[in-house]
């Protein structure tokens, strides 16, 4: 179904509206989900009937977790009930390299296709010690580890082929008429 290269995995997306829950208690309960090892958490401003504001309150996690994760959503929010879905999910291998800046060593996300290099990230708690230890914007770091990531990146790739002139595509085209 999908090509080898890639990496899948199935995990449960559970989702719920809720549209009478303080704010600070809503935090809370995405900070809980998280630490019990939610995937991903999110929430999105819905309207709901009525005209009523609300929030959608989202996550992704393995299947072992559901039932914990699924307990934790009753127990902890106004939910009475929640929609669950399987997905499977495609991903890129990944692996973690160094790469060095002026501000120290900061950890950069590669994502592979295969064997075939496809991005490098710098990691933001990496990039988030160093602007805070060198007392800089972490916009600035970030920005140099992207750049030093981008130049191993590049030293990785297979060389371009050459491009043709506009003047060869014209003498090809005249000489295939």
């Amino acid at each position: 179904m999908f090509p080898a290269e890639y990496e899948t995995d199935s995990v449960f997306e559970v989702e719920t509206n809720l549209d009478d829950m303080n704010p600070e208690i809503l935090g809370n309960v995405c900070e809980l989900l998280r630490q019990r090892g939610a995937l991903d958490v999110w929430t999105t401003a819905i309207q709901m009937k009525k005209q009523r504001q609300g929030t959608l309150l989202s996550l992704l996690c393995t299947p072992e977790l559901l039932p914990t994760l699924t307990d934790l959503v009753f127990r902890e929010t106004s939910a009475f009930g929640l929609r669950v879905s399987e997905k499977t999910r495609l991903k890129l291998r990944r692996d973690f390299q160094e790469v060095s800046t002026v501000y120290g060593s900061i950890s950069v996300k590669r994502g592979f296709r295969g064997e075939t290099l496809l991005k490098a990230v710098p990691e933001y708690e990496s990039c988030k010690v160093r602007a805070h230890s060198h007392g800089v914007p972490l916009q600035t770091v970030y920005l140099a580890a992207q750049a030093e990531a981008l130049k191993k990146m590049s030293s990785q790739l297979p060389a371009p082929a050459p491009a043709s002139s506009p003047q060869d595509t014209a003498a090809n085209s005249s000489s295939k008429a």
